[in-house]
């Protein structure tokens, strides 16, 4: 099995784990009921997820590379505000939506639950390292200096503030106005905080 096969059937599982944990809580799913949803082996299950909260990851990784690939798309002539109006989706590649409403879900469900949110909080600073690295750029200073590195963290809180939002306005499943909505205010509220930085 190539990388990239692995790496689908990981996502495939990390959908049917969202589905699970969403109808009957994180408690009460076993890793067992996971891996025969996605119908694959008890064994293969364990040997791509170490417990069974990890599995939300591959879910969340699609919100968190969404991010990067919108930011390091970022034109030199364009302000940010007005890319992410055009090119920000909470997802990368999913045309159906099945996705969001997925990552959307994991967001909620980590509300009350701290093993969930740990694995959330530790992606979102990928989210981060990856703003750091642009607004590095974009501003002529290190990566590691502090205006940067302030930078990428309010941006970064902006982005999981405005997530956590949505996800709990959006419980019966995202609207087309909804994820509309949420684009203008990341798009707003990203670029206010970063401030000059924001101009090419």
């Amino acid at each position: 099995m190539s990388d990239e096969q692995r790496q689908r059937q990981r996502l495939d599982i990390s959908r049917h784990a969202v589905r699970l944990f969403t109808e009957q809580g994180v408690a009460a799913t076993s890793g067992e009921q996971i891996a025969q949803a996605a119908g694959v082996s008890e064994r293969t299950f364990w040997r791509y997820f170490p417990h069974k909260e990890s599995c939300v990851e591959p879910v969340l990784t699609k919100m968190v590379d969404a991010f990067c690939v919108v930011l390091r798309a970022w034109p030199p002539e364009l302000e940010l505000i007005d890319h992410l109006r055009q090119a920000y989706s909470p997802v990368v590649d999913s045309a159906s939506g099945a996705d969001v409403d997925a990552v959307l879900a994991v967001v909620r469900l980590t509300q009350g639950e701290p093993a969930l949110r740990a694995a959330y909080l530790v992606l979102r600073e990928r989210a981060e390292d990856a703003l750091a690295d642009v607004l590095a750029e974009r501003m002529g200073l290190p990566r590691d200096s502090i205006d940067v590195r302030l930078r990428a963290a309010a941006a970064s809180a902006v982005l999981r503030v405005a997530t956590d939002d949505v996800a709990r306005a959006n419980a019966a499943g995202i609207t087309a106005e909804a994820l509309s909505g949420h684009r203008e205010q990341i798009a707003t509220a990203v670029s206010r905080v970063l401030g000059a930085a924001a101009a090419p």
